[in-house]
């Protein structure tokens, strides 16, 4: 049973800026996405460092890199799921295999142009994909209503997995993400800039008790 869930996302350029937003956040979730960026595949730069977490939460990164490997190398021990952009990724199976090999969930994540086919063949292989509905790069970035289909094709084809949505999400547009399919809901703007991240939470998780999908 696919649980639906809100994940709070953490962009940071250092270490004591990323401790500030966990704090900000932390009571808002059980399960954080680490946004990482190197400025080439994505127009910023996020956690692309040697960084600490705490030990009680858990995590998942979201590498938007254009060498994801070197980052999983560093700090893929310290979170439980590692989701590689599927577009720079010269032998997609190799760095799963990688992931796999710290004993950590690998997905695969597509930008907002890219097709659900560019994934296909990897889907038995990883335990999440995310699906773009912004452009990469910061919060706040409008969101794009055409991928929920890309959602719906991926339930369609792999009903098991996670499908993460990420870019957009507030109380206008996650019912719709829930009821095309998706069971995680990545968080930016909307917590980060409430002045109550847990209670701004629990509004989203009251529509989506009301989402008919039926996860």
């Amino acid at each position: 049973m696919l649980k639906p869930t809100i994940v709070p996302s953490l962009i940071a350029e250092t270490q004591e800026e990323l401790d500030e937003r966990i704090e900000k956040v932390r009571k808002a979730s059980n399960l954080f996405q680490l946004d990482v960026m190197d400025k080439k595949f994505a127009p910023n730069s996020s956690l692309n460092f040697d960084l600490k977490l705490p030990n009680d939460l858990k995590f998942e990164a979201h590498l938007m890199l254009e060498e994801p490997e070197k980052w999983i190398k560093l700090n893929g021990r310290k979170v439980d799921t590692i989701l590689a952009h599927i577009e720079p990724l010269k032998d997609p199976a190799k760095t799963i295999e990688l992931i796999q090999g710290l004993g950590k969930k690998p997905g695969l994540a597509l930008k907002a142009s890219t097709p659900v086919s560019a994934v296909e063949e990897f889907l038995p292989l990883v335990d999440e994909v995310l699906v773009m509905t912004v452009e990469i790069g910061y919060y706040g970035s409008k969101f794009i209503p055409e991928m929920l289909e890309k959602v719906r094709e991926l339930r369609r084809i792999a009903p098991s997995i996670d499908i993460e949505v990420d870019g957009g999400m507030g109380l206008e547009t996650i019912k719709g993400a829930c009821e095309a399919g998706a069971n995680l809901f990545i968080s930016g703007a909307y917590l980060m800039k409430s002045e109550n991240p847990l209670e701004a939470a629990n509004k989203l998780r009251k529509i989506l008790a009301e989402c008919n999908w039926g996860i």
